[in-house]
């Protein structure tokens, strides 16, 4: 079964908690603060394997939990960091965010790598709290919560070469006399439910990757048949290879095939139609096909070169494979986004950071307040409730951000109820 489409979730390790500890030797006075950081989490990183070929194992496995890291220890130790977190994916997979869909990462070389989901920062020990004016503090950071965030891996083919063509025009059986692929072959329509790669091998030992795409019917742009799905893997294809069978055998007209499925490649992106074409015209042995060939020579207005083979008795197969081979060879490669090109930015793009908004203050149908955000949840998650110190810092980070003054202009009373996450707090002037 070929996956080219999966929505995961991933989570980057929580950093570990730092430690309030003092330090407790013999015959040492006044020991002091010695309490250790937390270590960072683990994060969670999607590198190319050029072993795999689809998306089957996300089917099984939707949730990546890395690991956190290991909590401060005393006499001021740091907590170990975590190892990263490695998925494999195969070469080819665009890595987008499910909620801004933003694409994050577009991976194609084997080894390459991407931060998907960074892990947390460890948490601080109280070591790190001591002043001139507390040297004593019995204070400490929780570790930083991990990104976590789910994305929608995409597969797009890294083929030098599509085969394209309506269905049962004879794709399958080309690549597989041409190359070592077996696809699966019958007399029925939509037989290539999943694209089929092939490693094709000219007489003059150059070599290039060709893909047989899914059948292609009218309306594809717009999702009618096989639809995106099988245009989704062309838009990496260097140079569309245009299978027309031309002994028109279920009736149509081989010119009319040809336009209506140029027509679909210009209606999902008008830069499929920069690619170089090579047009082979398929069932040369059937009778009629010499006088529909005529035909479509004098109908074809552009230069696109025509190579008459026959797929099942191997002729005219050794100057196609020639042919593509030298197309492939002078035909650079197309970004995937077209913005990148015009901006000059490199193809793979890291974009991690997402704006946080520091608070927004809100009421429920209780009447009471509440307070969300990015900064200020993250400020919650890491502080420990346990101990007094940790509460005042609290409090002051708070008012230092401007949350007090924002909920007296809400409206906001002694006594009254806020809250912040799962928890309630009242507000007291």
């Amino acid at each position: 079964m070929f996956v080219d489409q999966v929505k995961i979730y991933i989570k980057g390790g929580d950093g570990g908690n730092g430690m309030v500890a003092f330090r407790r030797e013999k015959y040492v006075p006044n020991g002091g603060p010695a309490g250790g950081d937390g270590g960072k989490g683990a994060d969670v990183v999607f590198e190319v394997n050029e072993g795999l070929r689809t998306l089957m194992d996300f089917r099984y496995q939707r949730h990546f939990k890395a690991p956190r890291g290991e909590h401060g220890m005393s006499k001021n130790m740091h907590g170990k960091n975590s190892k990263d977190m490695i998925v494999k994916v195969p070469p080819g997979t665009v890595v987008t965010d499910a909620e801004t869909h933003e694409v994050i990462a577009d991976l194609v070389e084997h080894g390459q790598r991407a931060v998907i989901a960074k892990g947390g920062r460890g948490g601080r020990g109280n070591t790190r709290f001591a002043t001139p004016a507390n040297p004593a503090p019995e204070l400490s950071e929780h570790g930083e919560p991990g990104v976590e965030r789910e994305v929608i891996l995409e597969l797009k083919l890294l083929a030098d070469a599509g085969l394209v063509g309506f269905p049962s025009v004879g794709k399958s059986t080309l690549l597989s006399v041409v190359s070592s692929a077996r696809p699966k072959i019958a007399e029925y329509h939509f037989t290539t439910i999943a694209p089929n790669l092939g490693m094709v091998e000219t007489e003059d030992g150059r070599s290039f990757v060709l893909a047989d795409l899914p059948g292609l019917i009218e309306g594809a742009h717009s999702g009618v048949g096989l639809g995106h799905q099988f245009l989704r893997h062309i838009e990496r294809t260097r140079v569309i290879v245009h299978v027309i069978d031309m002994a028109a055998i279920e009736g149509r007209d081989p010119y009319e095939d040809y336009l209506t499925i140029n027509k679909e490649l210009k209606e999902y992106n008008l830069r499929l139609t920069e690619r170089p074409q090579v047009i082979v015209a398929n069932k040369m042995e059937m009778p009629g096909a010499e006088e529909n060939l005529e035909k479509f020579k004098e109908q074809l207005e552009e230069d696109y070169p025509i190579f008459p083979i026959s797929a099942v008795t191997r002729q005219g197969l050794r100057d196609l494979l020639f042919a593509i081979a030298n197309k492939i060879e002078e035909t650079p490669e197309f970004p995937l986004i077209q913005e990148e090109e015009e901006t000059g930015v490199h193809r793979v793009l890291y974009k991690h950071e997402a704006e946080q908004t520091e608070f927004v203050i809100t009421r429920d149908s209780a009447g009471d307040f509440i307070v969300s955000g990015d900064a200020i949840e993250k400020l919650f998650k890491m502080t420990d409730f346990s101990r007094d110190e940790s509460v005042r810092r609290f409090a002051r980070q708070l008012r230092g951000m401007g949350v007090d003054d924002a909920l007296r202009q809400k409206g906001a009373k002694d006594g009254d109820i806020v809250k912040l996450l799962d928890y309630e707090f009242e507000f007291i002037e």
